[in-house]
C-alpha cells in the first residue's frame, strides 16, 4: 500500500488522526511535568517561549535528521525558503505567540475550550478556499455535537467564566492563524515534500520564539537534567511526528473530512493529564469523547445519494 492509497483509505485516516492528537494531547501533561521540574511559573511567557522555541527547533532538526538517514534529500534550498517561512510564521511562531500570552490572561478551561475552536475555523476556511469542501448542515452539526464534547471535557476543571478580554482574543486569535497554517500547510505540500516542509517550517517557526525568549531570559536561565532533557526531547518528537502525519493527512484529504479530529486534543489531554499527573478524570470526560466521536462520524458520513436516478440509456 502505498502513502497516498494509506493516507485516503477512512481507516488510514482514523490511525493517522487519531495518532496525531493523541500525541498532541500528551503534550499537555508534559509540558505541565516541565514547566515544575524547570521552574517556570505561569507569567513567564518569555521562559515559556524559549522552551517552547528549543522544542520546535529539536523537532525540525529531528524530522531532518530521519529522512536524512532514509537517503532523502533535506538539504536547504533557497527556493523554497518564501513558502516554508510564511507556513512557519502561522503554523509555529504567530499561533504560540498568541496563545501563550493569551493563555496567561485568561484561565486554563477558557484556553482549553476556546482552543478548540481551530477545528470550526479550519472547517469554514475550507469552505472559502475549496470549492468541493463546502460548509454543510452535516458539518454544521457534527461540528457542535463535536465542540459540545469539548466543553464538557473541560468544564469541571475550573470555573467557567464567561467574560471575553485581551487573553480571550487572543487565544481566539491563535486558534485562527493555526487553522489557517494548517490550510497554508496543505498548499505548501502541493509542490513541497511534507517532509521537508514540515522540518523547517518548525525550524524557521522556532528561530523567533528563541528570539523573543532570549531578549527577555537569556539563552539558557533553565538548568536541564537528564529528566528534563528526557521531557524536551519527548515534546519534541510528538511535535515532529504529529505535524509530520498531520501534514500528510491534510495533503491527501478534504480539510473537512479530517479537522473534526482536532476535538480530540483536549480529550486526549484530560485523559492522559489523569493517568500521568493523578488528575482527577470526571464521568463527564467520557460524554465528551463520545460527542467528539460522534461529531466526527457525523462530519464524514457521505451524504446519501438522490433516490430514483435516471438509467443510461441503452
Amino acid at each position: 500500500m502505498n502513502v497516498k492509497r494509506f493516507f485516503t483509505h477512512p481507516l488510514g485516516i482514523l490511525a493517522s488522526a487519531v495518532f496525531a492528537t493523541f500525541l498532541w494531547g500528551s503534550a499537555f501533561p508534559f509540558i505541565k511535568l516541565s514547566y515544575a521540574a524547570l521552574e517556570i511559573e505561569a507569567h513567564e511567557i518569555g521562559e515559556q517561549m524559549l522552551f517552547a522555541g528549543y522544542r520546535f527547533l529539536l523537532a525540525g532538526l529531528m524530522i531532518v535528521l530521519f529522512f536524512s538517514l532514509l537517503g532523502k534529500r533535506m538539504t536547504f534550498q533557497k527556493s523554497s525558503a518564501g513558502t516554508v517561512i510564511k507556513i512557519g510564521l502561522f503554523q509555529t511562531f504567530l499561533q504560540y505567540v498568541c496563545f501563550y500570552i493569551g493563555l496567561s490572561y485568561s484561565t486554563g478551561i477558557q484556553g482549553a475550550i476556546i482552543s478548540g475552536s481551530s477545528s470550526f475555523f479550519q472547517i469554514v476556511i475550507a469552505h472559502f478556499y475549496y470549492k468541493d469542501d463546502s460548509f454543510s448542515v452535516r458539518k454544521a452539526i457534527g461540528l457542535s455535537i463535536g465542540f459540545i464534547g469539548v466543553i464538557a471535557v473541560n468544564i469541571t476543571r475550573g470555573q467557567l467564566e464567561l467574560d471575553f478580554g485581551v487573553g480571550e482574543l487572543l487565544l481566539l486569535m491563535a486558534a485562527l492563524i493555526y487553522s489557517y497554517g494548517n490550510i497554508m500547510a496543505k498548499e505548501g505540500s502541493r509542490t513541497i515534500d511534507v517532509g521537508y516542509l514540515t522540518a523547517y517550517q518548525m525550524i524557521f517557526g522556532s528561530f523567533g520564539l528563541l528570539i523573543i525568549g532570549i531578549v527577555q531570559t537569556g539563552i539558557m536561565p533553565f538548568s536541564f537534567d537528564g529528566q528534563t532533557i528526557a521531557m524536551l526531547l519527548y515534546l519534541s518528537f510528538l511535535s515532529a511526528a504529529g505535524f509530520l502525519v498531520w501534514n500528510t493527512v491534510m495533503k491527501y484529504n478534504k480539510v473537512g473530512k479530517v479537522s473534526m479530529y482536532m476535538f480530540l486534543i483536549p480529550v486526549f489531554g484530560v485523559l492522559l493529564s489523569g493517568l500521568i499527573l493523578g488528575e482527577e478524570i470526571h464521568s463527564l470526560v467520557l460524554f465528551g469523547l463520545v460527542c467528539v466521536a460522534a461529531g466526527i462520524v457525523i462530519v464524514n458520513r457521505a451524504p446519501k445519494e438522490k433516490s430514483g436516478v435516471a438509467k443510461k440509456v441503452s
